[in-house]
């Protein structure tokens, strides 16, 4: 006769696994910092703003991103209304374009349609993945 062999306890938790269900939200941006205005030694171009694309350190790296439109997002003191939003809210957005690479370490430069505050110095911007070049 032959013996049959038990899996032990742990074996048989190990087959069983359980599915947990995933959100399925993805961001259809790239997260960058607003660094501060394109300058030389001692005028600063407030119309051109300089971004540090995370995830992006060379010049060529950053030919993908030439021409991507780029958001501010902020909140303002003031309730407005928003298109496609029934309620006022405070959320407002600048926005911009990637013009071309600055430097040599990944870093951009970009126009938006009005001058980014010097108060978004440091801050988070988004770079949207469209219009698409491929």
């Amino acid at each position: 006769m032959p013996e049959e062999k038990q899996q032990p306890a742990s074996a048989a938790k190990a087959t069983k696994t359980t599915v947990k269900k995933i959100k399925n939200a993805r961001r259809l941006y790239v997260k960058a910092v607003f660094t501060g205005f394109k300058r030389g030694l001692r005028n600063q171009r407030e119309n051109t703003a300089l971004l540090k694309i995370d995830g992006v350190n060379t010049k060529v790296e950053t030919d993908f991103y030439l021409g991507k439109r780029c958001a501010y997002v902020y909140k303002a003191k003031n309730l407005t209304k928003t298109p496609g939003k029934e309620k006022p809210n405070r959320i407002r957005v600048l926005w911009g374009k990637v013009t071309r690479p600055h430097g040599n370490s990944g870093a951009v430069r970009a126009k938006f349609h009005h001058n980014l505050p010097p108060n978004a110095m440091g801050r988070r911007i988004r770079v949207m993945l469209y219009p698409s070049r491929i």
